[in-house]
């Protein structure tokens, strides 16, 4: 049995792992379950986005715009949504669990390709961010409703402030997380422009 150039062979003084660091060591496989757990919430995902293109298509010719621009942002909002969730899935399992060896891949998702538990935590605030905002315009369509008549608006002028509060929290959140890994890795950024 040949091994190929790009299987990584342990250095000869490598005699292998202890039993008890064997075990803390494959307990990460654990996860695994979790990652497939996502991948079916993913599907899940698939079936809302379809069920609410359909809607839109039904009530395209009856919708006002206000209505068709409600479901287009709840459509974004899903692939959004979606897209946090491949972030998590592959890039958590790559970083966590096992290498999935896709350097030669030719669908490698770029940003796979230096991600790391800090790359990881600055693009899930990021993407948190963009699923914040698009719940914050949706809110604030909305926003013109406020103060008149209960059913034209399921928005409070309360819960509209507390909002754009939590979403200005995940931006500081993000701002601080970029900058704490700045910090901690000065050198790196320099390299990477």
């Amino acid at each position: 049995m040949s091994m190929s150039a790009d299987t990584p062979v342990p250095p000869p003084e490598f005699k292998g792992l202890r039993p008890l660091p064997q075990l803390i060591f494959g307990s990460r496989w654990l996860q695994l379950p979790l990652y497939l757990g996502l991948i079916v919430a993913q599907g899940v995902y698939v079936l809302l986005f379809l069920k609410e293109l359909w809607h839109l298509v039904l009530g395209a010719m009856k919708f006002t715009e206000q209505e068709i621009m409600l479901v287009v942002l709840g459509l974004i909002d899903v692939v959004m949504i979606s897209n946090l969730l491949i972030m998590v899935i592959v890039g958590g399992y790559e970083t966590f669990v096992s290498r999935m060896e896709l350097e030669k891949h030719p669908d490698q998702p770029e940003w796979l390709s230096h991600v790391n538990a800090s790359v990881l935590k600055i693009k899930l605030a990021m993407a948190i961010i963009g699923i914040s905002s698009i719940h914050l315009l949706r809110t604030f369509i909305y926003a013109g409703s406020l103060g008149r008549e209960a059913s034209l608006s399921p928005y409070t002028e309360t819960g509209v402030m507390w909002q754009t509060i939590i979403h200005g929290l995940f931006v500081l959140s993000a701002i601080g997380i970029a900058y704490v890994e700045r910090l901690n890795h000065p050198m790196s950024t320099k390299h990477s422009h």
